[in-house]
């Protein structure tokens, strides 16, 4: 069964401060409709990626919201796993269709977090987090810089290293229109920011965003793709909570794990891939990633990255064309239908100046918490 990508549409992100969420989400929808050349009555289901809306927004029946601003009385699932809330709520989505419960669906992913105070959000964001580590008042700006510790100590990485990875990811935001942060930086810029958790300063850290994301997805083989896209595997795993009940600080399982069973189910090798989405919250995290995804050698992500080896019109395997998590913004839930945004348009051929030449297989990497779960798909056209 082939769960072909029909419709695909993001807002902006960034600082929305007079859009409220029905309107995120209705213009993430409709645009998604628009494209897949279809009515919202086809639709036979919706899950709804989001984290917070229960916490901040006191809202926690969000499914049959969006079902009501999308004007259907269908199956409606809000679906939550932290940062990864969007890569599970579609994970949930084909197995819908694989199961044959449903042919058409479409997934939502929505965060509106600035119309709330930056303690509000870090106390909210760390729900997320182990009972041990809330209670010892960490953040996870302060568990990232811990395995940011531990990986420049064991790799002899430098911060310059990691400073290179928000340089790439600006780069590649300023090409795109809907990012939140569309000017390049220096590394001296990063440097020269405000250090939040030695040794992750300001520019290593994604920012506070808003936005929403739609994707349309079908098994109906009977419906006409003028640029078909696929979802050819869509893999899961999980981790402990705590950071601290882990084998390693610098690599985590649940990435190695999904990773790994997507590649064999598609039959391809990591480096058959050719564009990526990487959830870079944090710059350390961008460079694990790439070498939990096989990528890089063990202990060469961050320097591969720096050498310009994920670099747009430069190197191979081309990593956060969309600006990542750093430059495009990160509303949490949101962030994993994004990722599938990015890619399909990608392979589409439409991503405009920032185009991956010839792309052909793409794959998005999201994670929830400190990576107590991660979500792998790939896609093919």
């Amino acid at each position: 069964m082939k769960i072909n990508i029909l419709g695909a549409s993001t807002t902006k992100f960034g600082e929305l401060w007079n859009v409220s969420p029905r309107t995120l989400a209705k213009e993430a929808m409709e645009n998604a409709l628009k494209e897949s050349g279809l009515k919202a009555s086809q639709i036979d289901a919706l899950f709804v990626g989001n984290m917070l809306s229960g916490i901040l927004g006191n809202q926690a029946n969000l499914g049959s919201l969006i079902a009501e601003e999308l004007g259907v009385q269908i199956p409606a699932f809000r679906v939550e796993g932290a940062c990864a809330s969007g890569g599970l709520a579609l994970h949930n989505a084909i197995n819908g269709l694989k199961a044959g419960q449903y042919r058409t669906v479409l997934v939502l992913g929505i965060e509106k977090m600035t119309d709330h105070n930056q303690d509000e959000i870090t106390n909210a964001l760390m729900a997320a987090g182990s009972d041990e580590e809330r209670m010892a008042g960490a953040t996870f700006p302060g568990v990232y810089a811990l395995m940011a510790q531990a990986y420049m100590q064991k790799y002899k990485v430098t911060e310059e290293d990691l400073a290179a990875i928000s340089v790439k990811n600006h780069y590649h935001g300023s090409l795109n229109p809907k990012a939140q942060f569309q000017s390049p930086i220096t590394i001296a810029h990063v440097m020269k920011s405000s250090k939040i958790a030695d040794p992750l300063k300001l520019l290593d850290c994604s920012p506070i965003s808003d936005g929403a994301a739609a994707v349309i997805i079908t098994s109906d083989d009977s419906i006409k793709i003028k640029k078909p896209v696929y979802i050819a595997a869509s893999e899961v795993a999980t981790d402990t909570l705590s950071l601290h009940d882990r084998k390693s600080f610098t690599s985590l399982s649940a990435v190695v794990g999904a990773s790994a069973t997507a590649y064999k189910k598609v039959g391809i090798k990591p480096q058959d891939i050719d564009v990526c989405e990487i959830h870079d919250c944090f710059s350390i995290s961008e460079a694990i990633a790439t070498e939990d995804l096989r990528f890089s050698e063990k202990g060469f992500g961050a320097k591969d990255i720096a050498k310009g080896k994920r670099t747009l019109f430069k190197g191979s395997i081309i990593c956060n064309p969309s600006g990542g998590l750093k430059a495009c913004g990160h509303p949490v839930g949101a962030t994993g239908i994004k990722q599938i945004v990015e890619i399909t348009e990608q392979l589409r051929g439409e991503a405009g100046k920032r185009q991956v030449e010839k792309a052909k297989i793409g794959l998005t990497h999201n994670v929830g918490g400190s990576g107590a779960v991660a979500v792998i798909h790939i896609l093919q056209n």
